[in-house]
């Protein structure tokens, strides 16, 4: 069974969520605030996390970074906060989606199946190419790994998940259309701050030089493109 971790103040929420949830036979934990989260993410390992930023001990954001330095399961946001710089924010510090509030239940679900179906592993046969290796690093699609200077690099699930749609068309150019509903699902297609973000993490992480790329290409206006 998967297990969701609901991080969530208002009671009425984490009741709603938890009904459904369980309803479709989930398994739920929850938490009011960011210190008991913390804790039960470590006791309990969820699969997925739904974190709300507006926390009364601590900023969603800060939650948010405590997971990542041991984690990569996957974080949606739920927040009734709107200005993007704020949703770049939550995404920048490792969470994999964000629902603004009031949400949809539905909307909600199809969006936490989207974040769990990308951070399952890939199954051996799944494609013939298993291994890209670049002057910087390799990437093994079989064990969603990637290695750097003889250490793993740690990534996101959606940084994996975009970093593995565009290795698996190297050398070809990748709208953004069909990255955004690739990684994020088919009810995306505008939302290019969020390739923005995360090329940037990636680069980041992965080019000796992000400022000037030589594996992530940006074609402006268009799409990315993966050179090994």
């Amino acid at each position: 069974m998967t297990r969701v971790l609901v991080i969530e103040d208002e009671p009425q929420i984490v009741r709603a969520l938890v009904i459904n949830l369980k309803a479709r036979k989930y398994e739920v934990d929850a938490a009011h605030d960011g210190a008991t989260a913390l804790q039960l993410a470590a006791a309990r390992h969820p699969d997925v996390v739904v974190l709300d930023l507006g926390l009364p001990d601590m900023d969603g954001v800060e939650v948010i970074r405590g997971l990542r330095g041991w984690t990569r399961v996957p974080i949606l946001v739920l927040s009734a906060r709107h200005s993007s710089d704020e949703k770049v924010e939550a995404l920048d510090a490792g969470a994999d989606d964000y629902v603004t509030k009031p949400f949809g239940m539905d909307e909600l679900l199809a969006r936490l199946r989207a974040a769990v179906r990308r951070a399952e592993p890939v199954g051996p046969g799944d494609d013939d190419v298993t291994t890209v290796e670049t002057a910087e690093f390799t990437v093994d699609l079989a064990a969603k790994k990637v290695n750097r200077g003889g250490k793993d690099v740690r990534l996101t699930p959606t940084e994996w998940h975009l970093l593995e749609v565009l290795v698996r068309n190297g050398g070809r150019l990748v709208s953004q259309k069909q990255l955004l509903q690739e990684v994020w699902g088919p009810s995306y297609g505008t939302e290019t701050n969020y390739l923005r973000v995360y090329m940037a993490q990636l680069r980041r992480k992965l080019e000796a030089d992000p400022s000037h790329p030589k594996h992530f290409i940006t074609e402006p206006g268009m799409g990315y493109r993966f050179e090994g």
